[in-house]
C-alpha cells in the first residue's frame, strides 16, 4: 500500500542508532523531529529521555532527565543543548510547591536539581517531561494537531480521531501545574499513548526512543489524514474574494510597501523584513474570512510569541492595484494598530507586568500580494513568517471542521508579558552595532567589497552584494554565508551604468530585507594611458562606471532612504587619485575626483533627512582587488619602471608610513562611516593610503 505524500515518513536508521547511547538517541530523535515543519516549528516543542547514569561523586547509578534546554531548537540542537537533572530531586520539588499562584517560583529551584554541573538552563517545560512516568517523551507543535487543539470542540475531535489512545487536557499556561496535570492524567490513564493540550500541542511517550519517535509520527499522520478527508473539496477560509497579482507584480508592490512600513516601525530599533507569497499565504490573504480569522490571533503560545496578538491587514485591493492610496493611508493604519496594541496592554496588564514593548505589528497581510513580517533581525523576521504560516494551517483545519479559537486575550497577554519570558529577554546578549541595518555594496565580489561586507556582517548587518561578475559574486556569497549564514546575505548581478538594473537591485533589496540603510559605492575599474593615447571610449568608460555609476546607485539609495525616513549612510570608495594627480591616468583620476565632489553635493542634500555621505580614499590596495588584474597592473608597473612583483613593494616604500594597505583597512574605514561612531560626520574624507602628502585634504 502506497503512503500518501502528505504523510510523514520514518527517517529512523537502525544501523545508525545501534551504537548510540540513550542521550545520543535522544539527540538523534530530536533532530529527526525538528527536520520537518509539519512536526514542529523552529524553536518549538521539546524532547526528553530518562537515563540511568553514574553519579559523578558517589559513582552510584542515578536516574537523570535529559530535556531540551531553554531557548533551544530540536532540529539543530547538539548534545550541549540539553539540560540534565536528577529525577529524585525533581520529584522532591513537589514538597516545595505552594500552589498555582506561586508556580513561577519553581523555576528557581530547577538549578538545584542539575546533574554534573551542566550549565544549560532548564526550560519551563521541564516538569511536563519529568512527571510523565515513561522514559521517552516528545512534545511537538504539529499544525494538524494544533488545528484540533484550537477548535471550539477540540475535546470531542480528539476523542473522535484518536479514541482512548490520546487524551485531552484543557488550556493551561505551561509550567509546574501543567506538569502535575500531565502526571495525574498518566496515572489515571496508564494505557494512553499521549495527550492533546488545548490551544497548545501534542505530548506522546514510550519507553523506547525509536518507538516514541514513530508514535509521534503515527499520531500526526492520523490527524493529517482526518483533515484531508474532512476538507476535500471544501473551499478554505470561505473561498477567495481576491485574485493574486502575477508574481512579478506582487514583488513590485512589496518593494514599495516594505521600505515605507520599515520606516514606520523602526522607531525603537532598525527592523529587517521578510516577504512570503507562498501558496498557503496567498490562499489566506485572498479569502473571504481572512479578516475575521486574523483578528482572532494565533492559538499556540509559540505562534503567539513570534507573531503578536494579531496581524495588520493592509488596505490593498489587488483588482484596483491602489498602491498609491495605500501608501498615503498607511501611516494612519500603523498608528491605529499601535493604539490598539497599547489599549490591549492597558486592559490586561498586572501591577508587576513588564513595561509596554514595541507596539508595532510583526505580521502584515496584503490581499493579492502576500505576507510581510518585520523583526529585529532577518532570521527572526523569517521565523515569524514561518510561524504565521503554521497559524494559517491551523486556522484552515480548525475552521473547516469546527470553529477556530484563538487564545483568550488575557491568556495571550499573560504569555506575552510573562515575567519568566521577560527574564529570558533580559538575558539576551546586547545587540551588535549594525543590528537591523541593511547594506548594499557595489563591487561586492572584489577584495574591498567582500572585506567591507564581512565587516558589516560581523556587526549584525544584512548585506546585498552587487557585482557585474556573476562567477566572482557566487564565490564571495559562498564564502560569506559559510561564516555568517544564508539569512543575512543576498546577491544581485548588476551593472552600475544600467539605470534599470540599478533600480531593480534596490527593489530586490527592499523585498529581501525591507529597505536600505547603508550604500557602499565601490564598483570600479582602472585604466592607465598617456593622455594622447587615451581614446574617447576609454575616457567614457571611466566616467560611466566611476562617475555616472556612483550617481545612479546613490540616487536610488536616496529614494529608498527618504521613503523610510530613518536616515542612512552613503560611503563612496574613491581613491587617493581623486585628490592627487598621477601620471598616465587622466581618465581614472578625473572620474575619481568627480566621485568626491558628488559625495560633497549629496552630503548637502541628505543632511536634512539624516542621510550622511562620506568618502574613503584608498591607495594601492593590490591584494584581492580586481582592478589590479590584467592590463592595469602591467601599465602601472611600466609607468613606475618596475615589474609586477615589485609594484606592491614600490607602493609600500612610497608611502609615508611604509606600510601595505589591505582590503580590511578600507573595510574598517567604511565601517566607521556606516556606524554610529561617525553619527556627526558627513561630507568628510578618510585617506587610507599609509600616508601620501599629495593627498592631504585641503
Amino acid at each position: 500500500m502506497n503512503t500518501p505524500s502528505s504523510r510523514l515518513q520514518s527517517l529512523w536508521d537502525d544501523s545508525k542508532a545501534a551504537a548510540m547511547s540513550e542521550p545520543e538517541k535522544l539527540l538523534y530523535r530530536s533532530n529527526l523531529l525538528g527536520s520537518d515543519k509539519r512536526i514542529t516549528n523552529y524553536g518549538g516543542g521539546n524532547t526528553s529521555a530518562k537515563v540511568i547514569q553514574p553519579d559523578p561523586l558517589t559513582g552510584e547509578e542515578a536516574e537523570i532527565l535529559w530535556v531540551k534546554g531553554s531557548g533551544g531548537d530540536v532540529g539543530s540542537i547538539k548534545m550541549d543543548g540539553f539540560a540534565t537533572l536528577y529525577m529524585d530531586k525533581l520529584r522532591a520539588l513537589k514538597g516545595k510547591y505552594r500552589g498555582v499562584e506561586f508556580e513561577d517560583e519553581m523555576v528557581g529551584y530547577l538549578p538545584h536539581c542539575t546533574f554534573n554541573l551542566n550549565p544549560r538552563a532548564a526550560s519551563i517545560d521541564t516538569p511536563l517531561h519529568a512527571y510523565v512516568p515513561r522514559k521517552h517523551v516528545d512534545h511537538m507543535h504539529p499544525d494538524a494537531i494544533i488545528a484540533i487543539a484550537a477548535s471550539k470542540n477540540s475535546r470531542e475531535l480528539t476523542a473522535e480521531i484518536f479514541g482512548d489512545d490520546i487524551g485531552w487536557l484543557p488550556w493551561k499556561k505551561p509550567g509546574y501545574e501543567l506538569g502535575l496535570w500531565l502526571e495525574k492524567f498518566c496515572l489515571e490513564n496508564p494505557d494512553a499513548k499521549g495527550v492533546v493540550l488545548e490551544s497548545h500541542g501534542l505530548f506522546t511517550w514510550d519507553d523506547d526512543a525509536k518507538a516514541c519517535y514513530e508514535l509521534t509520527l503515527e499520531i500526526i499522520n492520523k490527524a493529517i489524514g482526518f483533515f484531508e478527508e474532512k476538507t476535500a473539496g471544501v473551499p478554505a477560509f470561505g473561498g477567495p474574494v481576491h485574485e493574486s497579482l502575477p508574481a512579478e507584480a506582487r514583488r513590485e508592490v512589496a518593494a514599495r510597501l516594505m521600505p515605507a512600513i520599515r520606516g514606520m516601525v523602526s522607531g525603537q530599533q532598525h527592523m529587517v523584513g521578510n516577504f512570503d507569497d507562498s501558496d498557503a499565504v496567498l490562499e489566506f490573504v485572498n479569502a473571504a474570512n481572512m479578516r475575521p480569522l486574523a483578528a482572532l490571533g494565533t492559538s499556540c503560545p509559540d505562534h503567539f510569541l513570534r507573531t503578536k496578538i494579531c496581524p495588520l491587514v493592509v488596505d490593498f485591493d489587488p483588482a484596483q492595484n491602489n498602491i498609491d492610496a495605500v501608501l498615503e493611508g498607511l501611516p494612519a493604519q500603523v498608528a491605529a494598530y499601535r493604539d490598539g496594541y497599547a489599549a490591549y496592554y492597558d486592559r490586561c496588564k498586572h501591577d508587576d507586568s513588564p513595561a509596554l514593548r514595541d507596539p508595532n505589528a510583526v505580521v502584515y497581510l496584503v490581499p493579492g500580494v502576500g505576507m510581510i513580517t518585520f523583526a529585529k533581525d532577518r532570521a527572526t523576521a523569517r521565523i515569524s513568517s514561518e510561524f504565521y504560516v503554521n497559524a494559517i494551517n491551523v486556522m484552515r483545519g480548525a475552521s473547516a471542521v469546527s470553529e477556530y479559537c484563538g487564545l483568550p486575550e488575557q491568556e495571550a497577554f499573560d504569555i506575552e508579558y510573562w515575567l519568566l519570558e521577560e527574564a529570558k529577554l533580559q538575558r539576551m546578549p546586547k545587540s551588535k552595532s549594525l543590528a537591523g541595518r541593511v547594506a548594499l555594496v557595489t563591487g561586492g565580489a572584489g577584495g574591498i567589497g567582500a572585506a567591507t561586507a564581512a565587516r558589516y556582517l560581523s556587526e549584525g548587518a544584512c548585506v546585498m552584494l552587487a557585482d557585474i561578475d556573476e562567477t566572482a559574486l557566487a564565490a564571495t556569497y559562498d564564502s560569506l554565508t559559510a561564516t555568517f549564514g544564508k539569512d543575512v546575505v543576498r546577491t544581485v548581478q548588476m551593472n552600475v551604468t544600467d539605470e534599470v538594473a540599478v533600480q531593480a537591485a534596490y527593489a530586490y533589496t527592499s523585498v529581501e530585507f525591507g529597505g536600505v540603510d547603508i550604500l557602499v559605492s565601490n564598483a570600479g575599474i582602472a585604466s592607465s594611458a598617456p593622455v594622447e593615447e587615451t581614446s574617447l571610449d576609454l575616457w567614457n568608460k571611466n566616467m560611466s562606471i566611476l562617475s555616472t555609476g556612483y550617481f545612479l546607485v546613490s540616487r536610488e539609495a536616496f529614494k529608498v532612504m527618504r521613503t523610510q525616513g530613518i536616515g542612512g549612510s552613503v560611503v563612496f570608495v574613491a581613491s587617493k587619485n581623486g585628490l592627487a594627480a598621477s601620471p598616465n591616468a587622466s581618465a581614472y583620476c578625473t572620474a575619481k575626483a568627480s566621485e568626491i565632489h558628488l559625495a560633497r553635493c549629496l552630503a548637502l542634500e541628505g543632511a536634512e533627512v539624516g542621510i550622511r555621505v562620506n568618502v574613503v580614499n584608498p591607495d594601492a590596495v593590490l591584494r584581492g582587488s580586481k582592478i589590479w588584474e590584467g592590463e592595469w597592473l602591467t601599465q602601472r608597473a611600466s609607468t613606475y619602471g618596475t615589474d609586477k612583483e615589485g609594484l606592491e613593494e614600490m607602493y609600500r616604500n612610497r608611502s609615508m608610513l611604509k606600510r601595505n594597505v589591505l582590503p580590511e583597512d578600507i573595510a574598517e574605514a567604511a565601517y566607521f562611516f556606516a556606524s554610529e561612531q561617525s553619527a556627526k560626520s558627513t561630507g568628510n574624507i578618510i585617506n587610507v593610503d599609509a600616508g601620501n602628502v599629495q593627498a592631504f585634504t585641503r
